[in-house]
C-alpha cells in the first residue's frame, strides 16, 4: 500500500514486538511512523544510509522485547539537531524556546508574518557554498541492488529544470543559519505543482508537521527536490515522475498562506533553485 495517510494511523501501533519485516510499499518513513520511532534513529539502529532504500523480507530491529521503541536518555531533541550526512533534519528552532519532540519534527511560524522562524527538512540541511555556476551533474556507479526505494536512474544527467508552479516569488533562499533553504512561490488554491525533472518519489506524505503535504523526488545521485504546503498530492511513493508531470495541487497545509514551498539539494546541501530554474 503506497501514499498512506499517516493521520489516519495511529503512531505507535505496531504490536509485532522487536523486529520488523519489510513488505512491498513500505519506506522507513512509514515503519518509524507505526514503530513509534524516530525515522533517524532507526536509520542508525539499522545502518540504512540516506536515502533510506529497503529491501522486501529484509527485517529492521524497532524497539524491545514489548514492541515499544527504544528511546535515549532524553527523549526531547534540542533545539538544533544533529543527523547523519544525507539524513532527514528537523527544523532548526534555536530562535525559539520551544522544545522539538525528537519523534515528531516541527516548525513554527510568526504568527503576525506566517514566514519561516527555522530551517526547512531534508537531507543535511547545511547551505551550500554561494556560487554562480551551476554544479555540474556527475555519472555515479548504478547499484544493481533491487530495493523497494530505488531510486530512478542514477546515471542521468538533468539536461534542464522546470518551474514548479506560476506564481511570485515571495521568500527567496538563504544561506545564513536558519534562512529559508529553497524559494516560496505565492499561488492559488487548487494550482498545478508539477516535478521540475525526471525522478522517482521518495516520499508522499504529511507525517511531518510543518511542512504539510510534502513530496521529495529523487532526480539522480546528486539531486533532490522538494514540494510543501501541497493541498491534494497526486503521485505515490516509488512512482517514476516526468518533468513537467503534475504532482500536486498548491495549498495552505502546515502553513498560514497558500504557497509552495520549493527545493533543490544537491548531494544532500541546500541550493538556491534560482540558480537552477530558467529565467522568467
Amino acid at each position: 500500500v503506497y501514499n498512506r495517510k499517516y493521520g489516519d494511523i495511529p503512531k505507535g501501533s505496531y504490536t509485532g514486538g522487536s523486529t520488523y519485516t519489510v513488505k512491498r510499499g513500505d519506506t522507513l518513513f512509514y515503519i518509524a511512523w507505526v514503530t513509534g520511532n524516530d525515522f533517524r534513529d532507526l536509520a542508525q539502529r539499522n545502518n540504512i544510509p540516506a536515502p533510506y532504500g529497503l529491501n522486501v523480507g529484509q527485517t529492521l530491529q524497532v524497539g524491545n522485547a514489548s514492541g515499544q521503541p527504544i528511546t535515549g536518555d532524553n527523549p526531547v531533541a534540542q533545539a538544533s539537531v544533529k543527523a547523519s550526512s544525507g539524513g532527514m533534519l528537523t527544523a532548526n528552532s534555536a530562535q525559539k524556546s520551544t522544545a522539538v519532540v525528537a519523534s515528531q519534527p516541527t516548525i513554527t511560524y510568526s504568527e503576525s508574518s506566517g514566514e519561516q522562524s527555522a530551517n526547512k527538512m531534508l537531507p543535511n540541511n547545511k547551505p551550500a557554498t554561494t556560487t554562480t555556476t551551476v554544479a555540474p551533474v556527475t555519472a555515479p556507479t548504478v547499484s544493481t541492488t533491487q530495493s523497494t526505494a530505488s531510486s530512478t536512474s542514477t546515471s542521468s544527467p538533468i539536461s534542464s529544470w522546470r518551474w514548479p508552479t506560476d506564481g511570485k516569488v515571495i521568500e527567496n533562499f538563504s544561506g545564513a543559519e536558519g534562512g529559508n533553504k529553497g524559494i516560496d512561490i505565492a499561488g492559488s488554491k487548487g494550482q498545478a505543482i508539477v516535478a521540475t525533472a525526471d525522478g522517482r518519489v521518495v516520499y508522499a506524505g504529511n507525517a511531518l508537521r510543518g511542512y504539510g503535504n510534502l513530496i521529495i523526488i529523487k532526480h539522480n545521485d546528486d539531486y533532490l527536490s522538494a514540494y510543501a504546503h501541497n493541498d491534494t498530492m497526486l503521485v505515490k511513493e516509488q512512482q517514476d515522475i516526468k518533468a513537467g508531470q503534475k504532482i500536486a495541487t498548491m495549498g495552505s497545509t502546515g502553513t498560514s498562506s497558500t504557497r509552495l514551498h520549493f527545493e533543490i539539494r544537491y548531494k544532500g546541501k541546500s541550493v538556491n533553485p534560482l540558480q537552477y530554474l530558467p529565467q522568467r
